[in-house]
């Protein structure tokens, strides 16, 4: 495990920084994700280190940036240790999707896939449960 890990969890209240998502209800703890890839000049410390959920790291990988499908613009992803989630993003309890509320929040959804069939699938059963938003 990374030992950094029980820091990052207790910071992100045992929930995926960029989705959300409850770690409670996974079978194996979440990752201790860099937010700027070592290989791009990210350091190894706790402002480069979000708690994420398989899924966000893979698909996060190594983008930081994305273009915004409303704007053209080219922006940064979400950054969790200096962006405020819910000015980015809000949860539909309706669809079980999130939605970006920014160019930020638009971008990363994107690229890191939030709204897929099972992410939504999973978000809804999460909610029915009372474990998110």
């Amino acid at each position: 495990m990374n030992p950094h890990y029980t820091e990052t969890a207790q910071r992100a209240q045992h929930r995926c920084e960029y989705c959300r998502a409850p770690e409670s209800v996974f079978n194996f703890p979440f990752e201790v994700e860099h937010i700027q890839p070592l290989s791009l000049g990210g350091k190894d410390n706790s402002a480069n280190q979000a708690l994420a959920c398989r899924s966000c790291n893979v698909y996060k990988g190594l983008h930081l940036q994305g273009v915004d499908p409303v704007t053209g613009k080219t922006v940064p992803l979400f950054h969790p240790r200096k962006d405020n989630w819910y000015t980015h993003f809000q949860f539909h309890e309706e669809t079980g999707e999130i939605v970006g509320l920014t160019e930020i929040g638009r971008v990363t959804i994107i690229y890191l896939r939030a709204n897929s069939r099972a992410q939504v699938i999973a978000r809804k059963e999460w909610l029915r449960l009372g474990l998110y938003p």
